[in-house]
Formats: structure tokens, sequence, C-alpha cells
């Protein structure tokens, strides 16, 4: 975020980096496949003011479905969808991996 022009105690790289640790929290859990890992993306289009966040893991089978949090869990997707515009999921390359994605505004005005 801080070669985008997003200071590291700024709002926009504040949310995109909880909403990069809980995806990729979420892969660690429950998204690994043996002898497989997974894979973080940041793209961050010039005409937009959003960040797309994409992790990407081989468990296709295994949607994430935010639920009710408790003692053990639950409040990462939660959490995202607070913080991002949207987000969901994607099937690629023949179905050997999805990438669970979420869009971040991060409007120019917080750019330094």
């Amino acid at each position: 975020m801080d070669v985008w022009g997003f200071a590291y105690d700024s709002e926009a790289s504040e949310s995109v980096t909880l909403v990069v640790a809980e995806l990729a929290a979420n892969a660690v859990r429950h998204g690994r496949v043996r002898g497989r890992d997974f894979r973080v993306r940041l793209v961050l289009r010039d005409d937009e003011d959003f960040v797309r966040v994409e992790v990407a893991d081989g468990r296709t089978e295994r949607r994430p479905v935010p639920q009710e949090p408790s003692d053990e869990g639950g409040r990462g997707l939660l959490i995202v969808a607070a913080l991002a515009e949207k987000w969901g999921t994607d099937l690629c390359l023949g179905g050997t991996y999805k990438v669970v994605w979420a869009e971040v505004r991060v409007p120019g005005r917080w750019r330094r």
C-alpha cells in the first residue's frame, strides 16, 4: 500500500491489511490442501478507488460462509464484509483452485 502512496497508518492501508489478514487466515485454516500453498494478490487500478484483495487456495469444495461469531471464531468474514464494498468467491483454472476476493474502497484523498 505504501508503494501505491497510501501511508502505513492511513485508514485505507489499515483496512486493506485487515482484510488480507482475515482472508489469508481463512485460507490457512479452511482452504489448505496438502502440498499446495495459497496465494495473495492485491490489485489497484488507476481509474478506480478500490483495492481488490484476492486470496487463492486449493480447497474448491469449501466456499466461505458467514457464521454467527462464537468463542472459537466466526468473526473474520463479518470483518471483511464490514470493511469491503463487496466480496465473493470465484472458481479458477478448471476448478483447481478458488479465489476469495474483496474490494476495499480507498478514495484518492487518502493518498499522500
